[in-house]
């Protein structure tokens, strides 16, 4: 292999793992509420 594919290799899989790393950080710390209406009235869970 050439130096420039493995480079290329290097840099594709930086990016994934940065973008991966990112996706789970944000879902993580987000916090969520959910409101439901039913036949016992209105419910609000936070998660």
């Amino acid at each position: 292999m050439s130096r420039n594919v493995l480079y290329t290799i290097v840099a594709v899989l930086a990016i994934a793992t940065a973008v991966l790393g990112y996706q789970y950080y944000r879902d993580r710390n987000t916090t969520s509420i959910e409101l439901n209406v039913g036949e016992r009235g209105i419910s609000l869970d936070r998660k």
